[in-house]
């Protein structure tokens, strides 16, 4: 048996029972195999990391990290040694600095995000410079742990500016951590460790959704069970349209249903939940189920226009989580957030625990303070990340934190959007080329990221080639058929939606990681595979032949 069958027999093995990713290697493999013997370039529109990167703040970055340094070497400078920055007088110092600096790439902007915390935000010049200097230095942990008190609050800025809103008047708390895949996993551990939620509890995931929100529940430590409210709606033209009909949402009234898990806009559809759906949840959940926990994984919502996150609606019950990582161009830095409203229903819940599950609780932080039970749970969230007794060096390295902190300034301080603009309009340009390569009207729709798309082949089958047609290929393939096609004749790699929740012969397309041409080739293909299959029905017809 040659290579490629054995490839195909390990594809077909291992379909629908691993991770939409895991599969993806094996698809690559193929695909790269395919490529030695062709001309093909390798597409892999799987990842979702873009292909793009926001290069202004990374300049002034790092001209603040040769400050930085300069400062330090200012303190003590011994051949390779240097002290570390000193806060008095730092900001002075600065000011000379940039002066002497004028011509230094990304110093413009960098003048720019320092008087933003003097200026905007009164921030003391020293204490502001100082926090910043030191931090990207690195010399220390981070203090306090759950993240630097000047960064959290320019921070929560760029958060109400882009994913709350700008009038959102709640107070909260925000934890800077490794991604938002971080902040997922320290979630799911602290509603365990607090008992928010125990083994076999109820849980409630908005489907489809990135992978991991399907596989943790149903790890053997968690074993939730697990209610799928299924994004099934279609539009007037028969379209998935990828929004919750009310019927879903409606499950959520439920009391037994202790939290909501979701990806708003949603991963892989791209898809902001609709205002009307938004409405309907806010209502169930004051009338219905008011101790319901959200947690809101927000990190697509700056590439829809006037977002705003269920953190915006119902801040007692919703953990928000963001993540830097798409819009900014930084999966490799790991920059995200997790935030909630200083009055909130976990904290509420921890209060009306019972006394043996508090008195847990007690024994698990009485390292922390002489009284544990006042621990407010983010801070938990944070101890938890360190297994508590780890506190001290707890939260994100602070030349990440400095990072993070440059991106949101720089982003606070582009009044006309243009980088938002810019951004978006290289995600909808890709979406329009793959449409038109497809052979596919593109219906505006204002809730969509256009980050990824999702579309199912029996949908497309039927819009191109009937009802007939479709039921043969749905009765004699399966979706696995596509994607190793894909990958073996066109070395073009696509994920299952099916992965994801979503319908079975479904497929995410990234719109971010590729070139615009790679796009109107990925459609050109996908349409001639459909065209192939439909010669093949069309022979056996003919023939007469099953």
């Amino acid at each position: 048996m040659d290579k490629k069958n054995i490839q195909r027999m390990e594809i077909e093995r291992i379909y629908g029972k691993i991770s939409p990713f895991e599969l993806r290697n094996n698809l690559i493999q193929l695909a790269n195999d395919e490529n030695k013997k062709s001309t093909h370039t390798l597409l892999d529109a799987g990842r979702g990391n873009p292909n793009w990167i926001a290069a202004s703040p990374r300049e002034a970055f790092f001209a603040f990290g040769e400050f930085s340094v300069y400062s330090a070497k200012k303190t003590w400078n011994d051949h390779h040694l240097a002290g570390t920055p000193k806060k008095e007088g730092i900001a002075a110092e600065f000011k000379k600095y940039v002066q002497k600096h004028a011509d230094m790439c990304g110093i413009d902007l960098l003048i720019k995000i320092i008087n933003y915390g003097i200026e905007q935000k009164n921030f003391n010049p020293d204490e502001w410079i100082y926090e910043l200097a030191d931090g990207i230095i690195g010399d220390n942990y981070p203090t306090p742990m759950r993240m630097l008190p000047h960064i959290e609050i320019v921070i929560q800025d760029y958060l109400k500016e882009e994913i709350y809103s700008k009038d959102f008047s709640s107070k909260f708390d925000s934890f800077a951590v490794e991604g938002a895949t971080a902040g997922m996993c320290y979630i799911f551990d602290s509603l365990i460790a607090n008992n928010l939620l125990k083994s076999c509890d109820t849980i409630a995931i908005m489907t489809p959704i990135f992978t991991p929100y399907l596989e943790i529940p149903l790890i053997p430590r968690y074993n939730f069970n697990v209610i799928n409210i299924h994004a099934s709606e279609f539009s007037k033209d028969s379209r998935s349209n990828w929004q919750y009909p009310n019927e879903e949402i409606e499950k959520l009234s439920d009391p037994k249903i202790k939290a909501l898990f979701l990806v708003n806009p949603s991963n892989p559809p791209s898809v902001a939940m609709k205002p009307e759906s938004i409405k309907m949840l806010i209502n169930i959940v004051k009338k219905h189920n008011p101790n319901l926990m959200i947690i809101s994984d927000d990190v697509y919502g700056t590439f829809v226009d006037n977002f705003k996150s269920l953190v915006s609606y119902l801040p007692f019950n919703s953990i928000g989580v963001y993540s830097f990582s798409k819009y900014f161009g930084v999966t490799g830095w790991r920059l995200g957030t997790i935030s909630l409203a200083k009055e909130n229903v976990f904290d509420h819940l921890l209060n009306t625990l019972p006394e043996h599950e508090k008195q847990l609780a007690r024994r698990r932080y009485e390292a922390l303070s002489t009284n544990p039970e006042s621990i407010k749970f983010i801070d938990r969230i944070a101890a938890d990340s360190r297994q508590v007794a780890l506190n001290h060096t707890a939260g994100l390295s602070t030349p990440q934190q400095v990072q993070m902190a440059f991106f949101a300034i720089f982003s606070l301080l582009d009044k006309e959007h243009s980088y938002k603009e810019l951004i978006q309009n290289i995600c909808r340009r890709r979406k329009k080329l793959l449409f038109q390569s497809l052979g596919l009207d593109l219906i505006e729709d204002p809730y969509s990221a256009s980050y990824y798309t999702e579309f199912d082949i029996l949908e497309l089958s039927k819009t191109f080639y009937g009802d007939e047609f479709t039921r043969y290929l749905e009765n004699n393939y399966e979706p696995v058929e596509i994607l190793f096609s894909l990958a073996e004749k066109s070395s073009i790699v696509l994920l299952s939606g099916a992965g994801f929740k979503g319908t079975k012969w479904s497929i995410r397309i990234s719109l971010s990681n590729l070139n615009d041409e790679d796009y109107t080739t990925i459609g050109k293909v996908i349409h001639n595979i459909l065209e192939d299959y439909m010669k093949k029905w069309e022979e056996v017809k003919q023939t007469g032949l099953p």
